[in-house]
Parts: structure tokens; C-alpha cells; sequence
């Protein structure tokens, strides 16, 4: 029986509305949790953070720490099997994930309420008794392989990365952190290394129960929670680890005043001023950084970022400070650039270095730093609740700060006005401390790229700051050094709230839907005062229907223009809103301008007057539009270069509804637009529109007809006939159907394909084919995981689910992967058809657990005022006001058996099925069909190496537990060149070694026959060539014009109303 805990804190620092309860304790093994007890969540769930991460990894062993992380899920010795936890975590609504930091692992999950016990018990043997199974290993490093390949082309990783690798070489900073292939497997053999003893080394040496911090949340109380923690995290080893420390800096005086020039992958334009700075950990009382920070990066009159703007030549800035290490930091100025801002990017640093100097020179305003303090303690004093899992994640790191206990909700909150404290880490921000990263497509000045960066490829240029801009720099030091006039601190935050006033009244019962306060030809007011969180914020949407907005390609551009125009105008008298916890958006779906305001509502009036004035009477200046211009053109031609399983939804929205237009339709229409184009088409936005509002929160019903009536009062508008109502309506794809969209991928150099494969099924307001997709999705998500991601490392992008489509729905896979999209559609093909059994097999007990699980996510609570606000109005948006959907659903999940699933599976998503109806688009690299042209790369060693883990694979599928080893030695002989030799080869292994009945040995062979051709046609293509994808496709319709292919389909109905609106009428609000 272990000893009891230490109560290290039972009265924490809490928001005022905060009913949980906590209770900090600490194990006898020197753990330090956290339990909290809340009684109205329905999910619960861990964390542990370990004081471990990538600044630990081994020189010779890059990604080392991020690999434990992988292998740590693959089974322990009181749950060796490897999905154990996923299974369980799947089958009780909940999921799992983890990440590796520089100084720590955190690993999390999430579970159904009830199922806590359960999941935690599985949680604490990976930190116990962790198996690290052998053959799961090459498994998981592809999978790190995968990770590491899907950031390829991504620029944030690859800068990153480049920032690091120029880095003090003995520094840990400048770590390859992610690891693939090379590093974690191919360079450690060459060196005889066995890489599994390492990472079982790494584990033992590093995981120790007294560097670890758990948080655990869950319904029970909090005697129940420290209990459980208390019997299953106290058998982990306490090593009495010293607190992680590595001497140095990332940067030395070689590394600074030196300035790269990279070059992206995408079209991006900015500049990085980064400088050494403290660890500011153990000043949380005052965080110094936070008063310069706002200072740098704020965006009025007089900021860095307005006079830059007037000048053309940036576009955005942020800066923050960054705790690298214990007793490390580094504090970032980062601005995105214009062409000309490129041009000029010594000048920009220069004008930087002034402003520093302003800070510098000006005693620290008492008043500034009020406003700060006042912020985080509304911001603290009116927090609500977050999804479990992301509360527990983001607390147990923070349990390493030095900070008392009790404030570890608080940790953030300003308590003391220090301006000593606060000028002493201004002291960093100096001429002869820092380095430059200059980012462009183009050399910049002349700067032609002449290295790459060992891990990711990116060509730069890295030289020392040449003396004459130094030079220039250093005179902006001084309190007589010249500045721009323009140059000056922000004026008083008039945006502060104020009148944070709530009046809480008790109701029996939340109201699920709001109501209908106004409903004419020209406006209809949805309303719904707060009656669940009690915090002075509101939400307000306002939609403006107008079907000239997405009319065509240069229409919907135009508006998007429009849009950023106005945001541009308004920035910098929106940017204290925003500092204040009142922001506001400007965007164009396909059925109208929408408007959005969220935060305090203290002035949520004088913000919303504002917007719409500046809409109604925008003057487009020239040099303005040019910078916006410019902008758009990058942002539609970077999204070519983006990720392709976030490109592939764009060409599945584009095939499956009726009016979509394509990034590259935009792009057309973008080259040849003036500023004239978009004066001459503003007035069409406004001169006849319907509008439609949600106000919701802190507001009372008086408040909300103003506020919408403003819209009306401002613009003028003639309603819209509701014949001219935009209307949104999906394709019908027909039974039978096996269409195929291929696409090649713009990027050349990106490796990985993509497929999105949907099975149509039918109209969203059918709710009985709606509930069988939810639970059909639930039932198959983990099992598809597990086969296509972990067992076959088809990539490391692997999803699955129902899938909406305005008026239609699907089950839909999609996975990335270096592997051909022909060949993946393969792959899922075989899962849905191994599928069967899983489904036939399955217990009534799991059946019930799954629909259970279903149910419980239906039923989930909103955690906070804007996920309410959220989904209310994504029922308003979709236009079929469908507020008691969760709750018609949950009563149609309760009567669903299990043959109703077999039913829909057999008729819906059975390959064999003739009603199925499937639509794939095909995502395809250039790179990699290169590749499957080329010659097979493999040695008769790695040939026969990739067989045997193949076999192992099949046979353990087929329940024959066989040895990789014994295998390896079984087949060290066999001729595996033909696939008739590999198929008697295992045929006479199963008889002779494994004693199968005739029977049995042909039910092995009849499943496994076309996995050995295919694993034959691997073997012969290097993996590469996988031709049995294309050969599955051969009777598929390839799509080659999409206009053709649309006017032969048929479209649903147009969204509408599930009931009629009068329903929701209500003159009388409860509130």
C-alpha cells in the first residue's frame, strides 16, 4: 500500500465562476500532481509532462526523444497489446496525443466521463512498464519518417530549423528535434548501434517520477481522484533527477550580428530580428517582457507597424519572448514585408532600433503598465472553461514554473509594477545583440543563396551584418538619437471594459435554440441572453445575403478585397478593441458579407458603429490596394504550396457542391483588378440585401434590435425577394457510381500524395441515415488507424469520418502519404472489406459501448459562451435552423441496433455493394511518380528485410503470432522474385511449421493471396511502383471535365428550414 500523498495546496487562485475544486499533492516517488474535481464535465482526462525532451537527445541520435514518444504507446506489461489504449480510449469517446518540446514530453488524453478509472490505469503503465515491442519499432520511426516528410515543404518547420542549425553547435538549441529514417535507423546500423537499446536507455535515464507533472480531471471528488492517482502513478521509479540544465546560449558573439537570407518554398516576405534574452520564469510576478512586447508590437498611431504601413512597406508585425531553456530566453520581433519593404529592410531595422530607443529613453509609464494588469485580471477574473484535455495539457508543463501552487491558474495574471526590473530586460534589446533573418523568393540586394540546410534543404545565404548598417543602427542608441516625428507610445486605451456588470438569474433549465425577436422582408434577429456562463461578453453575428458576392469568380474576389480593405483601414483604431478582449471579423462565404464581434460588450456598440460606417464610406487608396494586391496574389498562389490534405478539401467542396469557385479561378481574376473595379462594386454589396443576426450573451433584448438595426440605419438598403436568396445545394453522386478526380500537385518538390475516398450516402436531414454515418464513423475510426497508419504506415495524415457537404453527407477516409494515391485507394479498399468481419464479429457489449460513446459526444456540453455562440450560428448559417438536432439524433442512436449498421455498411460502403456510390480525388506528386518510373533502389538484403516484416504483419492479421526472427531465418533461402514463389513458399511454411488443417490453410491463403501479389509488387518496385492501386481503378470513371460531369448529376433540394420558423417566435424572451 503506498504512503499518502503531500498536500501541497489545496486553495488555488481561481476565476470568480470557476465551481471546480483543486488539490495539489505530492507522491511518496516525488511525483507532483494536480486533481480536479468538476462535476458537471462529461469528459475527464490526464496529463503528465516528463522534464525530458529533444535538448536530451543523444549527438549521434537526432529525433531520439521524439521516437521514445512514438514507442511509448506500443504496449506495457500489464497491456501488451499495442492499441489497447486507443481501443478503449475510441470505444468511450475519447482520444489520445502527445507532443516533444525542447525540456519536455507531454503525453494527454481524453475520456468519457464515467470511463476515467479505465483509461487513467492504461495512461500510468506506459510511464511503469513500457514494452517498447520490437517489432512495432520500424513501424513507429516511419512514422516519425512520415511526420517529418509531411513538414517537408512547409515553411515554418524548414525556417525554423534553419534558425536552429546556424545556432551555437554546443548549445542544444541548434538539435534536429523531429528525427527520421536516416538519423533514427539507416546511420545508427551502419554504426552497429541497436537504436531500441538506446531508446530503452533514454527512458531509464531520463523518466523519473520526481521530473514528471500530472494533472488529472475528472466528475469524482477529489479524495476519489487523489486516490486513484495515488495507486497507480506511485510504482513509478524515482531516480531523484537533478531539474534539466545546459550551460551556454544558443547564441555567442559568432552567432550574432550576422543576418540569412533565406529562401522559402512558398511566396513569403519577412524579416526576423531575434536577440538573446533572459528566462523570465522566475519574474512571474511581473513578466518585464510584457511591457515592451505591447509596446513593439503594438499597432496605433505612433507604432513601429503604422509608420512602416504608411511607408508601404510591411504588412503585419508581432514580438514575444520565448523561455528556451532554464535560465535562457529569446525575445523575436517578426514583420511580414512588402516587395519594396525588402528593398528596405535595413532601413526597417533601423526604424525598430529607434523605437527600442523611445522605450529605452522614456521612464516605464506606470499607466501602461496598469492597463496590462487590469486586462489579465478581467481576462483571469471572467475565464471560462476549456475542452479537458486542452486545460490538462496546457497546466501540466506549466507545473515545472517556479510559481507558488496556488497560482497555477493564475500564473499569467501581472501582480507587481517593477520599472527597474522592467528596464534591466529592455537591456537585451540592444545594437550589438542581435542576428537578422531576411526571407524572400528572390535574392534580396543582391544576397544570392549559396548553402542548404543539412535537414530540410533550404537555400541561404548567412554572413556577417556588413559594418555600415551596424553602423546606422548604433546611432539610433542614445537619449539624443534621432527618431521619426511620427514615432511616439500609444495614447489611453479608451476600449477598456468598464461596466463588466452581469445579472445572473437562475433558470431550471439552459435553453437549447435561441429565439426570433425579429423577422421581416429586410431583417431577422435571432436572440438568446446568456443563461449558462454568466460572463459580461456577448457575440454578435450579422450576415448580409446578397447572391452578388459569390456571383462568379471576379465577384467573389472582389468582395474578398473588399473585405481586406477594410480591415486594413480600420487597424489601427481596432487594435485597442482588440487588446481589450473585443476583436472583430470581416470575411465573405458563398451566400454573403458576415460580420463578427466578440469580447466584452461593454463597447461592443461603439466597435460595431465604427465597422459599419467605414464600410458604407471606404475610400480605396491606391497605395493601400496595392499592398493588399499583393497580398491576396500570395496568399492564393502559396496555396498551391500548401499541405495537400489541406488543398485536397478544396477539390472535394468543389466536386461535391453546386457553386464552388477554385483558388486558381481567383487567381485569374486577380492580375487585371483596380482600385476603380472595386469602388464601382461596393454599391452592389449594399443596395439590396437580406440581413441576418444572432446576438448572444451578456445583452439584453432592447440591445440586440439596436445593435441590428444599425445595419439597416447605416446602409439603406431594399430587401431582397427571397426568390434571389443565394441557395445552397450538393450533387447527388448516383448508385453504382466509381468516380475518380485525379489532380497533380503544383509543388514539385513536395514527395507526398494525398487521397480524400467518399462514399456518398445522402441528405443531411435524412436523421436515420445521419445517426448510422456518426456511429458507423465511431466504430470504424480506430480500427482504420490502426490499420492504415500504424500497421501499414501509409503516412502519418491517416482520418476518417462522416463528412458534410452542404446538403449532403459521406464517409469519408483520407490520407496522405509518399505512397502513390492509386495504391491508397487500395488500401482502404481492403480495410472496408476486412471491415466485415469486424463489424460481424463484434460483441453485443462493444456494439453497445460504441453507440454509448456516440451518444456521449451528442451530448457534450459547450464549455464556454463562444462554442455556444458558434454553434447556434452554424445552425443559422447551413440555413436549415436545425437547433435540436444533437437531441432528435441521440433519440434515433438509442433504437439503432447492430444489424442496422450491418446493413448500412453492406449497402452504403461494402466495395461489393452495386448501390455504393464512391467519389476519390486523387492528390498526385510529381516527385513520386518520377520515382515509381525508376529503377528498384532496393538491395536483394532490404528486399528481404521489408518481406519478412510484411509477412510478420499478414500472419499476425491472420492470428499467427510468428517471430520476425524465426522468419528471417525460415525464408533467408526462399526466391521471392515471382509472386507464385512467395505464395507456395508461405503456403509450405504454414503446413510444415505451423501444422495448419487443410481448412485452415485455406482460408489463410484465400484472404492473404492478394496481399502477397501486392507485397511481391512492392518488393519489386522498391515500394514505389505500385501498380495493384492502378489495376484497382481500371473500371473507375476518371473525371476529366468538371463542368461536363456536373451537368450530368443531379442536385438536392435546396437547404430550408427543418421546422417552420414561427416556432422559434417568442416576444417575451426568459431573459
Amino acid at each position: 500500500m503506498p504512503p499518502p500523498p503531500k498536500i501541497l495546496a489545496s486553495r488555488l487562485h481561481k476565476p470568480d465562476l470557476d465551481d471546480r475544486e483543486y488539490r495539489v499533492i505530492q507522491l511518496a516517488n516525488k511525483l507532483e500532481a494536480l486533481v480536479v474535481s468538476d462535476r458537471d464535465t462529461d469528459k475527464s482526462s490526464a496529463s503528465l509532462a516528463v522534464h525530458v525532451g529533444s535538448f536530451s537527445d543523444s549527438k549521434d541520435l537526432p529525433g531520439q526523444a521524439h521516437a521514445v514518444e512514438h514507442l511509448l504507446f506500443m504496449g506495457t506489461e500489464k497491456y501488451p497489446k499495442e492499441n489497447e489504449y486507443s481501443q478503449y480510449l475510441a470505444a468511450h469517446s475519447g482520444y489520445s496525443n502527445a507532443y516533444t518540446a525542447r525540456t519536455e514530453t507531454n503525453y494527454y488524453f481524453e475520456v468519457g466521463q464515467e470511463h476515467l478509472y479505465g483509461a487513467l490505469d492504461r495512461f500510468a503503465q506506459f510511464f511503469i512498464a513500457p514494452l517498447f515491442l520490437e517489432d512495432c519499432l520500424d513501424r513507429e520511426l516511419r512514422a516519425v519518417d512520415s511526420e517529418f516528410k509531411k513538414n517537408l515543404q512547409q515553411d515554418t518547420y524548414r525556417l525554423y530549423q534553419l534558425g536552429k542549425s546556424l545556432a551555437n553547435p554546443d548549445f542544444p538549441y541548434c538539435n534536429f528535434s523531429t528525427g527520421n529514417l536516416i538519423t533514427l535507423r539507416d546511420e545508427p546500423a551502419a554504426r552497429g548501434i541497436n537504436v531500441r537499446d538506446e531508446f530503452l536507455k533514454f527512458h531509464a535515464k531520463y523518466y523519473s517520477a520526481n521530473e514528471m507533472k500530472l494533472v488529472v480531471v475528472g466528475r469524482e471528488d477529489l479524495d476519489t481522484l487523489q486516490k486513484w492517482v495515488v495507486e497507480m502513478f506511485s510504482e513509478i521509479k524515482n531516480k531523484d533527477l537533478p531539474s534539466p540544465r545546459w550551460g551556454g546560449q544558443p547564441f555567442t558573439e559568432k552567432e550574432l550580428l550576422t543576418q540569412c537570407f533565406a529562401k522559402p518554398v512558398a511566396d513569403d516576405k519577412s524579416l526576423e530580428i531575434t536577440f538573446p534574452f533572459m528566462d523570465e520564469s522566475a519574474l512571474y510576478k511581473i513578466q518585464p517582457s510584457r511591457y515592451f512586447c505591447h509596446l513593439i508590437g503594438h499597432e496605433g498611431p505612433g507604432s513601429i507597424l503604422a509608420y512602416l504601413k504608411g511607408k508601404g512597406w510591411v504588412i503585419g508585425l508581432s514580438a514575444g519572448a520565448d523561455s528556451v531553456s532554464p535560465d535562457v530566453g529569446l525575445f523575436s520581433i517578426n514583420m511580414s514585408l512588402t516587395d519594396e519593404g525588402l528593398e528596405h529592410y535595413d532601413e526597417i531595422v533601423k526604424v525598430t532600433f529607434q523605437y527600442i530607443n523611445l522605450i529605452r529613453a522614456t521612464p516605464v509609464q506606470e499607466w501602461i503598465f496598469h492597463e496590462l494588469k487590469v486586462m489579465t485580471e478581467v481576462d483571469f477574473k471572467f475565464r471560462q472553461k476549456s475542452p479537458a484535455s486542452r486545460f490538462t495539457s496546457k497546466l501540466s508543463p506549466l507545473m515545472f514554473k517556479p510559481f507558488p501552487r496556488e497560482w497555477l491558474l493564475s500564473g499569467y495574471v501581472l501582480r507587481e509594477y517593477d520599472p527597474e526590473a522592467i528596464q534591466k530586460a529592455m537591456s537585451y534589446l540592444t545594437p550589438d545583440n542581435f542576428h537578422l533573418m531576411v526571407v524572400s523568393k528572390n535574392p534580396v540586394k543582391g544576397k544570392v543563396p549559396n548553402n542548404k540546410e543539412k535537414w530540410y534543404g533550404t537555400e541561404y545565404l548567412y554572413e556577417k551584418i556588413p559594418e555600415d548598417i551596424l553602423k546606422e543602427i548604433r546611432r539610433t542608441v542614445g537619449p539624443n538619437a534621432p527618431k521619426p516625428d511620427e514615432l511616439h507610445l500609444p495614447h489611453k486605451n479608451e476600449f477598456l471594459p468598464t461596466n463588466l456588470e452581469v445579472v445572473k438569474k437562475e433558470v431550471k433549465e439552459p435553453t437549447k435554440a435561441p429565439v426570433l425577436i425579429k423577422n421581416t422582408e429586410m431583417l431577422r434577429v435571432w436572440y438568446k441572453k446568456d443563461d449558462t456562463f454568466w460572463v459580461p461578453k456577448a457575440t454578435l453575428y450579422i450576415q448580409m445575403i446578397n447572391p452578388n458576392v459569390y456571383m462568379s469568380p471576379a465577384n467573389s474576389i472582389k468582395t474578398k478585397f473588399f473585405c481586406e480593405l477594410v480591415k486594413d483601414a480600420l487597424n489601427e483604431y481596432a487594435y485597442d478593441a482588440q487588446i481589450s478582449g473585443l476583436g472583430y471579423d470581416l470575411n465573405a462565404p458563398s451566400i454573403g458579407l458576415v460580420l463578427v464581434i466578440v469580447g466584452y460588450n461593454d463597447k461592443m456598440s461603439a466597435l460595431l458603429e465604427k465597422v459599419l460606417k467605414k464600410m458604407k464610406e471606404l475610400e480605396i487608396k491606391p497605395d493601400r490596394f496595392k499592398v493588399v494586391k499583393d497580398y491576396l496574389t500570395r496568399l492564393y498562389k502559396n496555396w498551391e504550396l500548401a499541405p495537400p490534405y489541406e488543398q485536397i478539401r478544396e477539390f472535394s467542396k468543389y466536386l461535391s457542391i453546386e457553386k464552388c469557385w477554385l483558388t486558381e479561378e481567383h487567381l485569374e481574376e486577380i492580375e487585371n483588378l483596380t482600385p476603380e473595379d472595386i469602388t464601382s462594386f461596393i454599391p452592389q454589396l449594399f443596395k439590396q440585401m437580406h440581413v441576418e443576426v444572432l446576438t448572444h450573451g451578456n445583452i439584453y433584448k432592447e440591445d440586440a434590435l439596436r445593435l441590428s438595426s444599425q445595419v439597416e440605419a447605416v446602409f439603406k438598403p431594399k430587401p431582397l425577394p427571397h426568390a434571389q436568396f443565394p441557395s445552397r445545394r450538393s450533387f447527388i453522386i448516383p448508385p453504382g457510381s466509381k468516380f475518380v478526380y485525379p489532380r497533380l500537385l503544383k509543388d514539385k518538390e513536395n514527395v507526398n500524395s494525398c487521397i480524400e475516398y467518399h462514399l456518398f450516402v445522402g441528405e443531411v436531414t435524412d436523421r436515420g441515415l445521419r445517426a448510422c454515418v456518426n456511429l458507423f464513423s465511431q466504430m470504424s475510426e480506430e480500427p482504420a488507424f490502426n490499420q492504415l497508419r500504424t500497421k501499414e504506415q501509409l503516412g502519418y495524415i491517416v482520418w476518417s469520418g462522416g463528412y458534410i457537404s452542404h446538403t449532403t453527407m459521406s464517409y469519408r477516409i483520407l490520407i496522405q502519404s509518399e505512397r502513390s494515391a492509386a495504391y491508397l485507394e487500395s488500401r482502404i479498399e481492403n480495410f472496408l472489406v476486412d471491415f466485415k468481419s469486424t463489424l460481424r464479429e463484434m460483441s453485443d457489449e462493444d456494439f453497445k459501448k460504441h453507440v454509448t460513446s456516440q451518444i456521449n459526444k451528442k451530448l457534450e456540453k459547450v464549455k464556454n459562451l463562444s462554442q455556444e455562440s458558434e454553434r447556434y450560428w452554424s445552425y443559422i448559417g447551413d440555413q436549415f435552423y436545425d437547433f435540436f438536432q444533437r437531441d432528435e439524433e441521440v433519440a434515433i442512436l438509442r433504437t439503432i441496433t447492430k444489424q442496422d449498421i450491418v446493413e448500412f455498411y453492406e449497402k452504403y460502403i461494402a466495395p461489393t455493394s452495386p448501390q455504393r456510390a464512391k467519389l476519390s480525388v486523387h492528390l498526385i506528386a510529381e516527385k513520386s511518380t518520377e520515382q515509381n518510373k525508376a529503377p528498384n533502389s532496393l538491395t536483394p538484403e532490404q528486399q528481404k528485410r521489408m518481406f519478412v516484416q510484411n509477412l510478420t504483419q499478414f500472419l499476425d492479421d491472420a492470428g499467427i503470432k510468428a517471430e520476425a526472427e524465426i522468419l528471417s531465418r525460415s525464408f533467408r533461402d526462399v526466391d521471392i522474385s515471382t509472386p507464385e514463389n512467395i505464395a507456395s513458399a508461405v503456403e509450405t511454411y504454414l503446413k510444415e511449421d505451423w501444422k495448419l488443417d487443410d481448412e485452415k490453410l485455406a482460408a489463410v491463403m484465400e484472404k492473404g493471396i492478394a496481399l502477397l501479389k501486392e507485397l511481391h509488387t512492392q518488393l519489386v518496385a522498391g515500394n514505389v511502383n505500385e501498380t495493384e492501386g492502378g489495376n484497382l481503378l481500371k473500371d473507375s470513371v476518371v473525371i476529366e471535365d468538371v463542368v461536363a460531369w456536373k451537368a450530368g448529376l443531379t442536385l438536392t433540394r435546396a437547404a430550408r428550414p427543418v421546422r417552420p420558423l414561427v416556432e422559434f417566435e417568442e416576444t417575451e424572451p426568459k431573459l
